[in-house]
């Protein structure tokens, strides 16, 4: 029987009785998560390019498992904690950005008020558990996390123009720091309505961890593009399409 022990170095050792953490704990878990991944694919692949992966992933796991992050460090930035300064953690270069759209045959008045009706997204959202109404304004989140684990934090809708902006953010205490609007216009004569989503959130493992989900094909702009293509035909068709248990051409 093999075992196999973690062994940190002393650098790493130390800093995890630091008291500087600047890591929320869903960036923590994700890092995890996300280097341990990254290390047993570049350690299965060290003969071609398997070291890069596997050192990216060391650098992940040190990350997650000290709670801390020199590159944010350095910038003076922190999500530990720090929740309720979403626009401290998005701004600059620290968020990243996303804009996707899509046009739907359907008035304005319909799509505003099935989105505005919070409870309706996890329909079309499918990282979305559920969305529970807690105020006219407020709302408690449930998605899905890294690892099979389950994300929870409360939103507030701040900035609202009837059939034609909902604006977004998370509140105090939220692991997952996000904002964002969904804009709603006329797409022109008898073309319906142009539906525009633009999100900025701190990723777990920051702009590191954002690149890391694009190499294995996940990444928020590939998701919300999806949402709303099921969103299209959710309202247009009153179901969304799926090949779930058909035969394979």
């Amino acid at each position: 029987m093999v075992t196999m022990e973690m062994v940190f170095p002393e650098d790493t050792r130390e800093a995890l009785a630091r008291s500087d953490r600047n890591l929320s704990e869903f960036e923590r878990w994700a890092s995890m998560a996300a280097g341990t991944g990254l290390a047993i694919y570049g350690l299965s692949r060290l003969r071609s390019s398997g070291w890069l992966y596997a050192a990216i992933g060391g650098l992940l796991l040190r990350r997650g498992v000290t709670a801390h992050c020199d590159v944010y460090e350095a910038i003076g930035f922190n999500t530990a904690g720090t929740g309720s300064d979403t626009r401290a953690a998005l701004r600059g270069p620290r968020g990243v950005n996303v804009l996707e759209s899509v046009t739907i045959n359907q008035p304005i008045e319909m799509l505003y008020r099935f989105w505005r009706n919070l409870e309706n997204l996890p329909r079309f959202m499918h990282h979305l558990e559920s969305v529970e109404r807690v105020t006219d304004t407020i709302s408690h989140w449930r998605a899905k996390g890294p690892a099979g684990t389950t994300v929870e934090w409360d939103g507030e809708i701040h900035h609202e123009v009837p059939n034609q902006l909902i604006g977004w953010r998370s509140l105090e205490g939220s692991d997952v720091v996000s904002a964002g609007s969904v804009n709603f216009d006329a797409a022109g004569a008898g073309r319906g309505t142009r539906v525009t989503v633009h999100l900025q959130y701190s990723p777990p493992g920051g702009k590191v961890g954002a690149a890391v989900a694009r190499l294995f094909g996940r990444d928020a702009a590939t998701e919300i593009r999806e949402d709303l293509r099921r969103f299209k035909q959710l309202v247009e068709a009153g179901e969304v399409a799926t090949t779930s248990g058909q035969p394979r051409g």
